[in-house]
Protein backbone atom coordinates (compact mmCIF):
# COMPACT_ATOMS: atom_id res chain seq x y z
CA UNK A 1 0.00 0.00 0.00
CA UNK A 2 3.07 2.37 0.58
CA UNK A 3 4.35 2.00 -2.96
CA UNK A 4 0.90 2.40 -4.42
CA UNK A 5 0.83 5.30 -2.09
CA UNK A 6 4.05 6.82 -3.80
CA UNK A 7 2.59 6.55 -6.83
CA UNK A 8 -0.32 8.28 -6.60
CA UNK A 9 1.70 10.88 -4.90
CA UNK A 10 3.79 11.44 -8.23
CA UNK A 11 0.76 11.26 -10.04
CA UNK A 12 -0.12 14.40 -7.57
CA UNK A 13 2.76 15.88 -7.53
CA UNK A 14 3.34 15.49 -12.05
CA UNK A 15 -0.69 16.95 -12.09
CA UNK A 16 -0.30 19.64 -9.93
CA UNK A 17 2.93 20.73 -11.93
CA UNK A 18 1.13 20.66 -15.08
CA UNK A 19 -1.72 22.95 -13.86
CA UNK A 20 1.17 25.40 -12.40
CA UNK A 21 2.35 25.43 -16.07
CA UNK A 22 -0.51 26.12 -17.76
CA UNK A 23 -1.21 28.80 -15.15
CA UNK A 24 2.01 30.35 -15.74
CA UNK A 25 2.25 29.97 -19.62
CA UNK A 26 3.61 27.22 -21.70
CA UNK A 27 6.68 27.41 -24.02
CA UNK A 28 4.89 25.14 -26.08
CA UNK A 29 1.69 26.91 -26.74
CA UNK A 30 4.41 29.91 -27.19
CA UNK A 31 6.69 28.22 -29.79
CA UNK A 32 5.80 25.94 -32.15
CA UNK A 33 7.19 21.97 -31.58
CA UNK A 34 8.42 20.51 -34.43
CA UNK A 35 7.90 16.61 -35.44
CA UNK A 36 6.03 13.97 -33.07
CA UNK A 37 5.85 16.05 -29.78
CA UNK A 38 7.20 13.64 -26.84
CA UNK A 39 9.66 11.79 -29.21
CA UNK A 40 13.68 11.92 -29.21
CA UNK A 41 13.17 13.38 -32.78
CA UNK A 42 11.17 16.21 -31.73
CA UNK A 43 12.45 20.04 -32.00
CA UNK A 44 11.64 23.33 -31.12
CA UNK A 45 12.64 27.12 -31.64
CA UNK A 46 12.69 29.65 -29.02
CA UNK A 47 11.43 33.33 -29.05
CA UNK A 48 14.55 34.55 -27.62
CA UNK A 49 13.50 36.26 -24.55
CA UNK A 50 15.17 34.23 -21.98
CA UNK A 51 17.96 31.57 -22.40
CA UNK A 52 18.04 29.23 -21.11
CA UNK A 53 14.56 28.62 -21.69
CA UNK A 54 12.57 27.56 -18.80
CA UNK A 55 11.98 23.64 -18.58
CA UNK A 56 9.33 21.95 -20.52
CA UNK A 57 6.86 20.01 -17.66
CA UNK A 58 6.40 15.82 -18.69
CA UNK A 59 4.03 15.69 -21.41
CA UNK A 60 3.59 12.03 -21.28
CA UNK A 61 1.06 9.69 -19.03
CA UNK A 62 2.12 7.97 -15.79
CA UNK A 63 0.31 4.69 -14.84
CA UNK A 64 1.02 2.08 -12.19
CA UNK A 65 2.16 -0.01 -15.29
CA UNK A 66 5.11 0.91 -17.94
CA UNK A 67 2.00 -0.79 -20.73
CA UNK A 68 -0.39 1.72 -19.31
CA UNK A 69 2.20 4.57 -19.42
CA UNK A 70 3.38 6.79 -22.33
CA UNK A 71 7.11 8.52 -22.36
CA UNK A 72 7.77 11.99 -23.13
CA UNK A 73 11.13 13.33 -24.35
CA UNK A 74 11.41 17.53 -23.78
CA UNK A 75 12.04 18.86 -27.36
CA UNK A 76 15.44 19.69 -28.75
CA UNK A 77 15.97 23.49 -29.19
CA UNK A 78 17.05 24.14 -33.07
CA UNK A 79 17.76 27.41 -34.60
CA UNK A 80 15.49 29.07 -36.70
CA UNK A 81 14.66 27.02 -40.30
CA UNK A 82 17.08 28.04 -42.79
CA UNK A 83 19.44 29.66 -40.09
CA UNK A 84 22.86 29.44 -41.47
CA UNK A 85 26.66 28.44 -40.33
CA UNK A 86 28.52 30.90 -39.38
CA UNK A 87 32.24 31.55 -39.44
CA UNK A 88 33.60 34.30 -38.07
CA UNK A 89 37.36 34.64 -38.84
CA UNK A 90 39.90 37.57 -37.35
CA UNK A 91 43.76 38.07 -37.81
CA UNK A 92 45.67 39.73 -35.30
CA UNK A 93 47.67 42.88 -35.35
CA UNK A 94 47.01 43.60 -39.32
CA UNK A 95 46.39 47.28 -40.13
CA UNK A 96 44.66 48.49 -43.70
CA UNK A 97 46.96 48.08 -45.78
CA UNK A 98 48.67 44.52 -44.95
CA UNK A 99 45.73 42.42 -47.03
CA UNK A 100 46.32 42.81 -50.85
CA UNK A 101 42.84 42.03 -50.76
CA UNK A 102 42.27 46.17 -49.80
CA UNK A 103 45.83 47.03 -51.49
CA UNK A 104 48.67 45.27 -49.62
CA UNK A 105 51.12 43.38 -51.28
CA UNK A 106 51.00 40.38 -49.14
CA UNK A 107 48.53 37.49 -51.21
CA UNK A 108 45.74 37.02 -49.04
CA UNK A 109 43.98 34.50 -51.14
CA UNK A 110 41.39 33.22 -48.73
CA UNK A 111 40.32 36.89 -47.94
CA UNK A 112 39.81 36.96 -51.36
CA UNK A 113 37.82 34.63 -52.16
CA UNK A 114 35.36 35.53 -49.46
CA UNK A 115 35.37 39.37 -50.91
CA UNK A 116 34.86 37.98 -54.17
CA UNK A 117 32.22 35.59 -53.34
CA UNK A 118 30.57 38.30 -51.17
CA UNK A 119 31.38 41.87 -49.98
CA UNK A 120 34.40 44.25 -49.41
CA UNK A 121 33.71 46.87 -46.00
CA UNK A 122 36.15 49.62 -46.56
CA UNK A 123 34.73 51.30 -43.42
CA UNK A 124 34.89 48.90 -41.14
CA UNK A 125 36.70 50.00 -37.46
CA UNK A 126 38.13 48.29 -34.36
CA UNK A 127 39.25 49.41 -30.67
CA UNK A 128 43.02 50.19 -31.58
CA UNK A 129 44.17 46.97 -29.16
CA UNK A 130 43.98 43.23 -28.78
CA UNK A 131 41.09 42.33 -25.70
CA UNK A 132 38.78 45.45 -25.89
CA UNK A 133 38.21 44.74 -29.89
CA UNK A 134 37.64 41.06 -29.07
CA UNK A 135 35.54 41.73 -26.18
CA UNK A 136 33.59 44.27 -28.31
CA UNK A 137 33.51 41.55 -30.76
CA UNK A 138 31.78 38.85 -29.06
CA UNK A 139 29.35 40.89 -26.94
CA UNK A 140 28.03 43.66 -29.48
CA UNK A 141 28.94 45.95 -26.61
CA UNK A 142 31.29 48.93 -26.56
CA UNK A 143 34.40 48.07 -25.35
CA UNK A 144 34.36 50.01 -21.67
CA UNK A 145 30.76 48.54 -21.21
CA UNK A 146 32.26 45.10 -20.80
CA UNK A 147 35.44 45.62 -18.74
CA UNK A 148 37.75 46.02 -21.49
CA UNK A 149 38.51 50.03 -21.90
CA UNK A 150 42.20 48.77 -22.02
CA UNK A 151 44.30 45.00 -23.10
CA UNK A 152 43.46 42.78 -19.71
CA UNK A 153 47.18 42.92 -18.59
CA UNK A 154 46.63 46.38 -17.59
CA UNK A 155 42.75 46.23 -15.76
CA UNK A 156 42.57 48.37 -12.78
CA UNK A 157 39.94 46.77 -10.74
CA UNK A 158 37.58 49.99 -12.01
CA UNK A 159 34.06 49.61 -13.43
CA UNK A 160 35.51 49.51 -17.32
CA UNK A 161 38.52 48.50 -17.00
CA UNK A 162 38.16 45.26 -14.31
CA UNK A 163 38.63 42.70 -17.67
CA UNK A 164 35.59 41.22 -16.56
CA UNK A 165 32.91 40.34 -18.97
CA UNK A 166 29.48 40.35 -16.91
CA UNK A 167 26.92 38.27 -16.53
CA UNK A 168 25.08 40.81 -18.20
CA UNK A 169 26.22 41.31 -21.15
CA UNK A 170 26.11 37.29 -22.73
CA UNK A 171 28.62 36.77 -25.68
CA UNK A 172 27.14 35.33 -29.27
CA UNK A 173 28.26 32.09 -28.36
CA UNK A 174 26.06 31.93 -25.69
CA UNK A 175 23.24 32.92 -27.41
CA UNK A 176 24.05 30.85 -30.05
CA UNK A 177 24.68 27.98 -28.08
CA UNK A 178 21.02 28.30 -26.11
CA UNK A 179 19.42 28.47 -29.45
CA UNK A 180 21.01 25.28 -31.10
CA UNK A 181 24.07 26.00 -32.41
CA UNK A 182 27.15 23.42 -31.95
CA UNK A 183 30.20 26.48 -30.50
CA UNK A 184 33.32 26.42 -31.32
CA UNK A 185 36.84 29.12 -30.85
CA UNK A 186 40.01 28.47 -31.89
CA UNK A 187 43.24 30.29 -31.56
CA UNK A 188 43.69 33.64 -29.45
CA UNK A 189 41.69 34.47 -26.37
CA UNK A 190 42.71 37.70 -24.47
CA UNK A 191 39.81 37.71 -22.57
CA UNK A 192 40.54 35.58 -19.31
CA UNK A 193 41.43 38.15 -16.67
CA UNK A 194 45.36 37.52 -16.27
CA UNK A 195 44.71 36.33 -12.47
CA UNK A 196 42.58 33.15 -14.12
CA UNK A 197 45.24 31.72 -16.21
CA UNK A 198 45.26 28.32 -14.75
CA UNK A 199 43.77 25.22 -14.26
CA UNK A 200 42.18 26.12 -10.71
CA UNK A 201 39.68 28.26 -12.49
CA UNK A 202 37.36 29.55 -12.18
CA UNK A 203 36.58 29.11 -15.68
CA UNK A 204 32.79 31.17 -16.53
CA UNK A 205 35.39 33.81 -18.17
CA UNK A 206 37.23 30.98 -20.48
CA UNK A 207 35.28 30.05 -23.89
CA UNK A 208 33.94 27.39 -22.49
CA UNK A 209 32.23 29.42 -19.30
CA UNK A 210 31.23 32.04 -22.15
CA UNK A 211 28.67 29.52 -24.34
CA UNK A 212 31.90 28.29 -26.30
CA UNK A 213 31.28 24.24 -26.23
CA UNK A 214 35.09 23.96 -27.57
CA UNK A 215 38.23 25.74 -27.44
CA UNK A 216 41.69 25.52 -28.75
CA UNK A 217 43.88 27.73 -28.43
CA UNK A 218 46.33 30.10 -26.51
CA UNK A 219 45.64 32.68 -23.48
CA UNK A 220 46.81 36.18 -23.62
CA UNK A 221 48.25 38.45 -26.04
CA UNK A 222 50.70 36.34 -27.79
CA UNK A 223 52.58 32.90 -27.95
CA UNK A 224 55.56 30.96 -29.74
CA UNK A 225 54.25 29.59 -32.73
CA UNK A 226 56.83 26.62 -32.25
CA UNK A 227 56.25 25.79 -28.42
CA UNK A 228 52.85 27.34 -27.64
CA UNK A 229 51.12 27.37 -24.04
CA UNK A 230 48.02 25.84 -25.36
CA UNK A 231 44.83 24.94 -23.82
CA UNK A 232 42.60 22.03 -24.75
CA UNK A 233 38.89 23.43 -23.19
CA UNK A 234 40.70 23.98 -19.98
CA UNK A 235 43.41 21.21 -20.09
CA UNK A 236 47.17 22.15 -21.13
CA UNK A 237 48.61 20.64 -23.79
CA UNK A 238 51.86 20.34 -25.80
CA UNK A 239 51.18 19.20 -28.78
CA UNK A 240 54.34 20.10 -30.27
CA UNK A 241 56.30 17.51 -28.13
CA UNK A 242 58.59 15.26 -30.54
CA UNK A 243 56.94 16.79 -33.64
CA UNK A 244 60.17 18.93 -35.21
CA UNK A 245 58.73 21.39 -37.31
CA UNK A 246 55.40 21.61 -35.69
CA UNK A 247 54.14 25.42 -35.65
CA UNK A 248 50.84 26.46 -34.57
CA UNK A 249 48.98 28.55 -37.27
CA UNK A 250 48.91 24.50 -39.28
CA UNK A 251 48.13 22.98 -35.78
CA UNK A 252 45.10 25.18 -35.15
CA UNK A 253 43.96 25.10 -38.80
CA UNK A 254 44.63 20.37 -38.95
CA UNK A 255 42.26 20.73 -35.00
CA UNK A 256 39.70 23.46 -36.55
CA UNK A 257 39.25 21.16 -39.57
CA UNK A 258 39.36 17.88 -37.31
CA UNK A 259 36.44 19.44 -34.99
CA UNK A 260 34.40 20.72 -38.05
CA UNK A 261 35.12 17.15 -39.61
CA UNK A 262 33.79 15.09 -36.57
CA UNK A 263 30.97 17.59 -35.98
CA UNK A 264 29.44 16.79 -39.70
CA UNK A 265 29.80 13.12 -39.04
CA UNK A 266 28.06 12.71 -35.70
CA UNK A 267 25.08 15.40 -36.31
CA UNK A 268 25.34 17.12 -40.10
CA UNK A 269 22.14 19.11 -39.58
CA UNK A 270 23.38 20.99 -36.43
CA UNK A 271 24.71 24.24 -37.74
CA UNK A 272 27.77 25.51 -37.05
CA UNK A 273 29.61 29.10 -35.04
CA UNK A 274 33.09 28.86 -35.34
CA UNK A 275 35.35 31.49 -33.93
CA UNK A 276 38.51 31.45 -35.64
CA UNK A 277 40.60 33.61 -34.58
CA UNK A 278 44.88 32.57 -35.36
CA UNK A 279 47.97 34.52 -33.58
CA UNK A 280 48.93 36.05 -37.05
CA UNK A 281 50.21 38.38 -37.17
CA UNK A 282 51.19 39.45 -33.31
CA UNK A 283 54.44 39.11 -32.56
CA UNK A 284 56.62 36.62 -32.32
CA UNK A 285 56.35 36.78 -36.27
CA UNK A 286 57.36 32.73 -36.50
CA UNK A 287 56.35 31.55 -40.06
CA UNK A 288 57.60 28.51 -41.32
CA UNK A 289 61.04 28.82 -44.05
CA UNK A 290 59.14 27.83 -46.63
CA UNK A 291 57.05 30.93 -46.72
CA UNK A 292 60.07 32.97 -45.61
CA UNK A 293 61.70 32.34 -48.71
CA UNK A 294 58.55 33.30 -51.10
CA UNK A 295 58.72 37.03 -49.75
CA UNK A 296 62.95 37.16 -50.02
CA UNK A 297 63.84 40.39 -51.81
CA UNK A 298 60.42 41.75 -51.72
CA UNK A 299 60.82 44.61 -49.66
CA UNK A 300 64.14 46.10 -50.88
CA UNK A 301 62.16 49.22 -51.77
CA UNK A 302 61.86 50.50 -48.27
CA UNK A 303 59.17 52.03 -46.24
CA UNK A 304 58.26 54.89 -48.54
CA UNK A 305 57.91 53.53 -51.80
CA UNK A 306 55.77 50.44 -50.20
CA UNK A 307 53.61 52.93 -48.79
CA UNK A 308 53.32 53.88 -52.37
CA UNK A 309 52.59 50.63 -53.81
CA UNK A 310 50.17 50.09 -51.55
CA UNK A 311 48.19 53.29 -52.42
CA UNK A 312 48.53 53.03 -55.39
CA UNK A 313 46.88 49.44 -55.36
CA UNK A 314 44.58 50.49 -53.01
CA UNK A 315 43.03 52.99 -55.69
CA UNK A 316 43.23 50.51 -58.44
CA UNK A 317 40.82 48.48 -56.21
CA UNK A 318 38.66 51.11 -55.54
CA UNK A 319 39.13 50.29 -51.57
CA UNK A 320 39.72 54.27 -51.26
CA UNK A 321 38.57 56.46 -53.34
CA UNK A 322 39.89 58.30 -56.12
CA UNK A 323 40.95 61.38 -54.89
CA UNK A 324 42.60 60.19 -51.08
CA UNK A 325 45.79 61.94 -50.59
CA UNK A 326 48.44 59.76 -49.17
CA UNK A 327 48.78 61.05 -45.35
CA UNK A 328 52.79 62.80 -45.38
CA UNK A 329 55.73 60.65 -44.11
CA UNK A 330 55.92 61.72 -40.34
CA UNK A 331 59.31 62.96 -40.56
CA UNK A 332 58.49 65.99 -39.30
CA UNK A 333 56.24 65.02 -36.31
CA UNK A 334 56.57 62.99 -33.41
CA UNK A 335 55.57 59.22 -34.23
CA UNK A 336 56.75 56.84 -31.07
CA UNK A 337 57.99 57.87 -28.31
CA UNK A 338 59.14 61.10 -29.25
CA UNK A 339 60.92 59.95 -32.28
CA UNK A 340 60.86 60.16 -35.89
CA UNK A 341 60.56 57.58 -38.50
CA UNK A 342 63.87 57.68 -40.73
CA UNK A 343 64.23 57.64 -44.34
CA UNK A 344 65.02 54.45 -46.06
CA UNK A 345 67.31 56.42 -48.11
CA UNK A 346 68.99 57.56 -44.67
CA UNK A 347 69.82 54.16 -43.32
CA UNK A 348 72.89 51.90 -43.55
CA UNK A 349 73.21 48.83 -46.20
CA UNK A 350 73.15 46.78 -43.28
CA UNK A 351 70.06 48.27 -41.77
CA UNK A 352 68.41 47.77 -44.88
CA UNK A 353 69.52 44.44 -44.76
CA UNK A 354 67.89 43.48 -41.53
CA UNK A 355 65.04 45.95 -41.96
CA UNK A 356 63.81 44.34 -45.17
CA UNK A 357 64.33 40.87 -43.60
CA UNK A 358 61.69 41.93 -40.70
CA UNK A 359 59.23 42.44 -43.33
CA UNK A 360 60.00 39.62 -45.58
CA UNK A 361 59.41 37.78 -42.00
CA UNK A 362 55.93 39.82 -40.95
CA UNK A 363 54.45 38.83 -44.80
CA UNK A 364 55.41 35.94 -44.96
CA UNK A 365 53.41 35.16 -41.60
CA UNK A 366 50.68 37.08 -42.53
CA UNK A 367 50.47 34.96 -45.79
CA UNK A 368 50.78 31.58 -44.00
CA UNK A 369 47.71 32.61 -41.73
CA UNK A 370 45.58 33.36 -44.70
CA UNK A 371 46.57 29.80 -45.95
CA UNK A 372 45.65 27.89 -43.58
CA UNK A 373 42.45 29.97 -42.85
CA UNK A 374 41.70 28.79 -46.99
CA UNK A 375 41.98 25.29 -45.66
CA UNK A 376 39.54 25.62 -42.77
CA UNK A 377 37.18 27.78 -45.62
CA UNK A 378 37.54 25.11 -47.56
CA UNK A 379 36.45 22.10 -45.10
CA UNK A 380 33.07 24.42 -45.33
CA UNK A 381 33.05 23.69 -48.65
CA UNK A 382 34.08 19.88 -48.64
CA UNK A 383 31.17 19.15 -46.45
CA UNK A 384 28.85 20.70 -48.94
CA UNK A 385 28.06 23.77 -46.52
CA UNK A 386 29.58 26.49 -48.42
CA UNK A 387 26.27 28.03 -49.81
CA UNK A 388 24.56 28.52 -46.05
CA UNK A 389 27.33 29.65 -44.50
CA UNK A 390 28.25 33.07 -43.55
CA UNK A 391 31.43 33.91 -43.37
CA UNK A 392 32.87 36.92 -42.07
CA UNK A 393 36.61 37.62 -42.72
CA UNK A 394 38.38 40.57 -40.71
CA UNK A 395 41.59 40.96 -41.44
CA UNK A 396 43.32 42.56 -38.28
CA UNK A 397 42.19 43.33 -34.22
CA UNK A 398 44.15 46.89 -34.66
CA UNK A 399 46.54 48.70 -36.99
CA UNK A 400 49.82 46.89 -37.45
CA UNK A 401 51.71 46.93 -33.99
CA UNK A 402 54.29 49.61 -33.36
CA UNK A 403 55.69 47.21 -30.26
CA UNK A 404 58.36 46.18 -32.06
CA UNK A 405 60.62 49.56 -31.30
CA UNK A 406 61.88 51.80 -33.97
CA UNK A 407 64.73 49.70 -35.04
CA UNK A 408 62.92 45.85 -34.73
CA UNK A 409 63.94 43.78 -32.31
CA UNK A 410 64.88 39.47 -32.81
CA UNK A 411 63.17 39.16 -29.50
CA UNK A 412 60.06 41.30 -29.05
CA UNK A 413 60.26 40.47 -25.10
CA UNK A 414 63.69 43.32 -25.11
CA UNK A 415 61.15 46.53 -25.79
CA UNK A 416 58.55 44.67 -23.35
CA UNK A 417 61.28 45.08 -20.59
CA UNK A 418 61.81 48.54 -21.88
CA UNK A 419 64.78 48.11 -24.28
CA UNK A 420 64.41 50.17 -27.34
CA UNK A 421 67.59 49.43 -28.56
CA UNK A 422 70.09 47.03 -29.83
CA UNK A 423 73.55 46.90 -31.07
CA UNK A 424 73.10 46.12 -34.65
CA UNK A 425 75.58 43.73 -34.74
CA UNK A 426 73.65 41.44 -32.19
CA UNK A 427 70.47 42.11 -34.24
CA UNK A 428 72.55 40.75 -37.69
CA UNK A 429 73.58 37.77 -35.77
CA UNK A 430 69.98 36.22 -36.12
CA UNK A 431 69.51 37.36 -39.68
CA UNK A 432 69.44 34.04 -41.18
CA UNK A 433 67.20 32.44 -38.24
CA UNK A 434 64.86 35.50 -37.84
CA UNK A 435 61.51 34.29 -37.04
CA UNK A 436 63.11 30.53 -36.20
CA UNK A 437 62.56 29.04 -32.95
CA UNK A 438 65.49 30.99 -32.11
CA UNK A 439 63.96 33.86 -32.06
CA UNK A 440 61.03 35.69 -30.65
CA UNK A 441 60.55 38.52 -33.33
CA UNK A 442 59.18 42.09 -34.24
CA UNK A 443 59.69 44.67 -36.60
CA UNK A 444 60.25 48.36 -36.82
CA UNK A 445 57.04 51.00 -36.37
CA UNK A 446 58.35 52.22 -40.09
CA UNK A 447 56.95 49.09 -41.31
CA UNK A 448 53.84 49.10 -39.40
CA UNK A 449 53.38 52.41 -40.40
CA UNK A 450 53.70 51.36 -43.92
CA UNK A 451 51.11 48.90 -43.68
CA UNK A 452 48.23 50.60 -42.39
CA UNK A 453 48.42 53.24 -45.36
CA UNK A 454 46.70 55.37 -46.42
CA UNK A 455 46.31 56.19 -42.75
CA UNK A 456 48.23 57.76 -40.10
CA UNK A 457 49.42 56.02 -37.15
CA UNK A 458 49.42 52.24 -35.40
CA UNK A 459 48.08 49.64 -32.70
CA UNK A 460 47.02 51.29 -30.12
CA UNK A 461 46.20 54.91 -31.24
CA UNK A 462 42.14 55.09 -31.45
CA UNK A 463 42.09 58.47 -32.46
CA UNK A 464 43.60 57.63 -36.06
CA UNK A 465 42.54 55.45 -38.21
CA UNK A 466 45.60 53.89 -38.66
CA UNK A 467 45.03 52.17 -35.04
CA UNK A 468 41.22 51.57 -36.11
CA UNK A 469 40.54 50.70 -40.10
CA UNK A 470 40.58 47.14 -40.69
CA UNK A 471 39.62 45.47 -44.10
CA UNK A 472 36.42 43.28 -43.77
CA UNK A 473 34.68 40.90 -46.29
CA UNK A 474 31.81 38.89 -46.03
CA UNK A 475 29.92 36.21 -47.79
CA UNK A 476 26.63 34.26 -47.70
CA UNK A 477 25.96 33.02 -51.06
CA UNK A 478 22.30 33.78 -52.07
CA UNK A 479 21.64 37.15 -49.65
CA UNK A 480 24.04 39.33 -51.26
CA UNK A 481 22.92 40.82 -54.28
CA UNK A 482 25.98 42.56 -55.42
CA UNK A 483 28.59 39.88 -55.42
CA UNK A 484 32.29 41.26 -55.53
CA UNK A 485 30.77 44.22 -54.87
CA UNK A 486 31.93 47.06 -52.21
CA UNK A 487 30.52 49.16 -49.25
CA UNK A 488 31.77 52.27 -47.51
CA UNK A 489 28.82 52.25 -44.92
CA UNK A 490 30.33 53.34 -41.94
CA UNK A 491 30.85 50.22 -39.35
CA UNK A 492 32.35 48.81 -36.17
CA UNK A 493 33.04 45.51 -34.25
CA UNK A 494 29.95 45.70 -32.43
CA UNK A 495 28.26 45.37 -35.59
CA UNK A 496 29.00 41.81 -36.03
CA UNK A 497 26.78 40.20 -33.35
CA UNK A 498 23.91 42.43 -34.63
CA UNK A 499 24.41 40.96 -37.94
CA UNK A 500 24.66 37.69 -37.01
CA UNK A 501 21.66 37.51 -34.99
CA UNK A 502 19.73 39.23 -38.06
CA UNK A 503 20.96 36.68 -40.43
CA UNK A 504 20.33 33.82 -38.28
CA UNK A 505 16.55 34.67 -37.41
CA UNK A 506 17.88 34.54 -33.41
CA UNK A 507 16.82 37.47 -31.03
CA UNK A 508 19.17 39.03 -28.70
CA UNK A 509 17.90 37.77 -25.15
CA UNK A 510 16.12 39.96 -22.28
CA UNK A 511 17.94 37.47 -19.58
CA UNK A 512 20.44 35.09 -19.57
CA UNK A 513 20.79 32.73 -16.55
CA UNK A 514 17.64 35.00 -15.17
CA UNK A 515 20.13 37.94 -15.26
CA UNK A 516 18.86 40.92 -17.26
CA UNK A 517 20.86 41.64 -20.35
CA UNK A 518 22.30 44.82 -21.09
CA UNK A 519 21.12 46.50 -24.73
CA UNK A 520 23.33 45.33 -27.86
CA UNK A 521 25.08 48.54 -28.69
CA UNK A 522 25.75 47.75 -32.49
CA UNK A 523 23.96 47.95 -35.20
CA UNK A 524 23.40 44.89 -37.99
CA UNK A 525 25.05 45.57 -41.15
CA UNK A 526 22.71 43.08 -43.00
CA UNK A 527 21.26 45.63 -44.96
CA UNK A 528 24.42 46.44 -46.85
CA UNK A 529 23.97 43.02 -48.46
CA UNK A 530 21.12 43.66 -51.08
CA UNK A 531 22.48 45.64 -53.96
CA UNK A 532 19.76 48.09 -53.97
CA UNK A 533 21.88 49.42 -50.46
CA UNK A 534 25.20 49.33 -52.18
CA UNK A 535 25.04 53.33 -51.60
CA UNK A 536 22.64 53.69 -48.53
CA UNK A 537 23.33 55.87 -45.88
CA UNK A 538 24.80 54.48 -42.22
CA UNK A 539 22.93 52.98 -40.17
CA UNK A 540 25.75 53.60 -37.65
CA UNK A 541 25.85 57.43 -37.42
CA UNK A 542 27.23 58.01 -34.23
CA UNK A 543 30.70 55.93 -32.18
CA UNK A 544 33.19 57.17 -30.15
CA UNK A 545 37.01 55.70 -30.03
CA UNK A 546 39.44 55.91 -26.63
CA UNK A 547 42.82 54.15 -25.96
CA UNK A 548 44.70 54.85 -23.10
CA UNK A 549 43.42 58.96 -23.55
CA UNK A 550 43.54 58.78 -27.41
CA UNK A 551 40.37 59.39 -28.42
CA UNK A 552 38.11 60.62 -31.07
CA UNK A 553 34.07 60.83 -31.80
CA UNK A 554 32.59 60.09 -35.37
CA UNK A 555 29.15 61.03 -36.20
CA UNK A 556 27.10 60.97 -39.63
CA UNK A 557 30.58 61.06 -41.51
CA UNK A 558 32.65 63.34 -39.56
CA UNK A 559 35.07 62.78 -37.21
CA UNK A 560 37.03 64.93 -34.62
CA UNK A 561 40.10 63.64 -32.70
CA UNK A 562 42.63 64.73 -30.67
CA UNK A 563 46.74 64.36 -31.63
CA UNK A 564 48.51 61.17 -29.63
CA UNK A 565 51.09 62.82 -27.08
CA UNK A 566 54.42 62.59 -28.40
Amino acid sequence: MRAKGRINFGLALVATLAVAWSLTGSIARAQQINGVPGSPSSTVTLDGKQLPPPPIPFGGVIKETAKDSTPWWPPRVVPPKGAPNVLLIMTDDQGYGVSGTFGGVIPTPAMDRIANAGLRYTEFHSTALCSPTRAALITGRNHHSVGYGVIGELSTGYPGYDSIIGPEDATIGTILRDNGYATSWFGKDHNIPSFQYSEAGPFDQWPVGMGFQYFYGFLGGETDQWTPYLYRNTTPVFPWIGKPGYNLTTDMADDAIKYMSGLNAAAPDKPFFVYYVPGGTHSPHQPTKEWIDKFKGKFDMGWEKLREQIFANQKRLGVIPADTQLTPWPDGQAAYGGAKLPRWDSLSLLQKKLYAREAEVFAAYAAYTDYEIGRVIQEVQDEGKLDNTLIIYISGDNGTSAEGTLEGTYNQMTAYNGILTLPLAAQMLHYTDWGSDKTYPHMSVAWSWAFDTPFKWTKQVASHFGGTRQGMAISWPGHITDVGGIRAQFHHVIDIVPTILEATGIKAPDLVNGIKQKPIEGVSMAYTFDKANANARSKHDTQYFEMVGNRAIYHDGWIASTTPPA
